[in-house]
C-alpha cells in the first residue's frame, strides 16, 4: 500500500551565492491512498506536479511537508531508501536514458546478481519478463538498435525481473506512435493485478481502464475517479478528453 498525508513538496531557487532566490510549490497537501495492485493513473499539464508526486514514491525527492509511506516505510527515513527503491522500479520517458547491456537480455538481467540471486533464477526470470512484454524474440538483440517502443517495453522487462511489486511509468508512451502505444499497452495489460501500476500519462487512451484517476492541476488532486465517472463530472478530465 501506498499512503501520503499531506504531501507537500517545494522546489527552490537559488542564487549565486547559495541562498534561497525563489520558491515554487510544486505538490500542494496531497492525501493519497493506493491498494496494492491497483492501476493509478496521473494526469495533469506540464508543470502541474503529476511527475512530481511520482518521484516521492520511490524516493527520487522527497516531502518539504508530510509524509509518504511505501508498505509501510517511511520514505524521509534515510535507513529504508534501498528498500524502498526495490519496492518501486521507476520506467523513465527517454528509454535511451535506462540502456546498460550491450545485448537486450544483459540489460534485463542486469542486477539481481548483486543482490545474491542465483544466475540459473535471473536467466529463468528474464526469459520470463522478456516474454511478459512480448521482446523475448529481441533477447540477443543490441538495445541499441530497437524502435523507441520496443525499448520501452524492455525497460518495464527489466521492472518486472527486479520483482518489484509497484512500476511507475513516467510519460512511457509520449513519444511514440499509436501503434507502439498499442503494444506498450498490452505489455502494462498483461502484468496489471499482479503488481501496483503507476502511470503518469501523455495520453488518455493508455489509462482509461485504470482502476483509479487522479487530475493534477497546481500540484493539487482536482479530481478523482474512473474513466467513466469522471467523463459524466464532465470537468477538467472531460475536457482533456474532448481535446484528444
Amino acid at each position: 500500500m501506498i499512503r501520503a498525508e499531506k504531501l507537500t513538496f517545494d522546489y527552490e531557487r537559488l542564487d549565486e551565492e547559495g541562498r534561497v532566490e525563489s520558491i515554487k510549490r510544486a505538490v500542494d497537501h496531497v492525501d493519497l491512498q493506493i491498494q496494492a495492485g491497483a492501476f493509478i493513473a496521473i494526469l495533469g499539464h506540464n508543470g502541474s506536479g503529476k511527475s512530481t508526486l511520482a518521484k516521492h514514491i520511490n524516493a527520487i525527492l522527497t516531502p518539504t511537508e508530510g509524509t509518504l509511506f511505501v508498505d509501510g516505510m517511511d520514505t524521509k527515513d534515510e535507513e529504508k531508501l534501498w528498500s524502498i527503491r526495490q519496492d518501486a522500479g521507476m520506467v523513465f520517458q527517454n528509454p535511451d536514458n535506462q540502456i546498460i547491456g550491450t545485448v537486450v537480455e544483459e540489460d534485463v538481467g542486469f542486477g539481481p546478481e548483486n543482490l545474491g540471486v542465483p544466475t540459473d533464477e535471473i536467466w529463468k526470470r528474464v526469459e520470463e519478463s522478456l516474454s511478459a512484454v512480448g521482446m523475448l524474440k529481441y533477447r540477443h538483440h543490441s538495445p541499441n538498435r530497437l524502435s523507441g517502443g520496443q525499448k520501452q517495453r524492455v525497460a518495464i522487462a527489466r521492472a518486472i525481473l527486479r520483482q518489484s511489486p509497484i512500476i511507475i511509468l513516467d510519460e512511457a508512451t509520449a513519444s511514440v506512435d499509436v501503434e507502439t502505444e498499442r503494444q506498450i499497452q498490452k505489455a502494462i495489460n498483461r502484468i496489471t493485478g499482479k503488481r501496483t501500476i503507476i502511470a503518469i500519462a501523455h495520453r488518455l487512451s493508455t489509462i482509461r481502464n485504470a482502476d483509479l484517476i487522479l487530475v493534477i492541476e497546481d500540484g493539487v488532486i482536482v479530481e478523482q475517479g474512473t474513466h467513466n465517472q469522471l467523463m459524466s463530472q464532465k470537468g477538467t478530465y472531460y475536457r482533456m478528453e474532448s481535446t484528444q
